[in-house]
């Protein structure tokens, strides 16, 4: 199934997910494969909708191939999903044969000012936990001494 940034010809799993995600406007995040460099904004995003092949060797005999859902995150290594029915899935890229791209829900990365500013304030919680096990590490908890 093409891309699409139309609400009204996503799948029946696909428009449930949608919904649960606020019914974002899918027009506003399509991608934008040609034209001008620097206007271009293609690729996987987070919370995109997906469906994703499973090379059939990996899988118990009978199994659907195709794994559907909401991609939450990748790493080098993987990506993970939640299914409509509510399922966290992590898949090995090594067992991907095909991803398809059903819709995109949030604008491209540099244009997503809600993912920005999530990463930056994830980023100083992050730090100030490392700070706090730092000082509290092998008994160097020296905040209650004076000068």
């Amino acid at each position: 199934m093409p891309t699409t940034s139309d609400p009204n010809n996503l799948p029946d799993w696909a428009s449930t997910m949608w919904q649960d995600l606020g019914s974002p406007d899918l027009s506003a995040c399509a991608s934008v494969s040609a034209g001008d460099l620097f206007d271009r904004r293609h690729g996987l995003r987070r919370d995109d909708l997906v469906e994703v092949l499973v090379d059939v060797r990996c899988l118990p005999e009978g199994h659907d191939p195709w794994v559907r859902g909401r991609m939450l995150s990748r790493t080098p290594s993987s990506i993970e999903l939640l299914t409509p029915d509510g399922q966290h899935l992590y898949l090995a890229r090594e067992v991907l044969v095909q991803i398809n791209l059903i819709a995109h829900t949030r604008p491209a990365y540099i244009d997503d000012d809600e993912l920005l500013a999530f990463e930056r304030k994830d980023h100083k919680r992050r730090s100030s936990i490392h700070e706090d096990v730092e000082r509290k590490a092998d008994g160097k908890d020296d905040s209650h001494l004076w000068g």
